[in-house]
């Protein structure tokens, strides 16, 4: 049976880092959104409705690293020392990659995984009323994919991060 460090019988704690050294530490996630083909024209030409879609996303998933220990309840409150976020257009999809980067005593991957996800569901929100079908459905849309693809720890600073 797996051994799960958040939980002591039938109590859920916060571990207990301070012994730990602090090291450079980075994460990177990724994560697809699926929508229409007018609709990525759209947020290509920069012609959607609500705005600069990929520039909210930027922002939301910054801020959404920067909190994730206030949504993600046995995540420590860590140093952010750098956050990148980038999007690639592929057929039919927008991919967002998020990483960031940190010196402490945790790892950084649940603030990459939720800086993708933030990302994702802000560009969902911007484009929604050109993603519903007749019936204020979404046939198309859809969230998938959502994973770390790279964790580091220990040694020099990283390369830089995604465009």
């Amino acid at each position: 049976m797996p051994e799960f460090s958040h939980i002591e019988g039938d109590a859920v704690r916060m571990v207990d880092v301070t012994g730990k050294a602090e090291v450079h530490r980075k994460a990177v996630a990724t994560g697809r959104i699926h929508l229409l083909p007018e609709t990525l024209a759209a947020i290509r030409e920069g012609t959607v409705v609500k705005g600069n879609v990929l520039a909210t996303a930027r922002v939301a998933a910054t801020m959404a690293v920067k909190d994730t220990s206030r949504v993600i309840p046995m995540c420590h409150p860590i140093p952010i020392g750098g956050v990148e976020v980038g999007f690639t257009e592929g057929d039919g999809f927008l991919e967002a990659t998020v990483e960031v980067k940190s010196t402490g005593r945790t790892g950084v991957e649940m603030e990459a995984l939720t800086g993708v996800t933030v990302a994702l569901l802000t560009v969902w929100d911007m484009v929604k009323s050109a993603e519903k079908d007749p019936d204020g459905q979404y046939p198309v849309t859809r969230i998938e994919g959502i994973r770390v693809v790279e964790k580091r720890k220990g040694g020099a600073r990283p390369a830089e991060g995604p465009g």
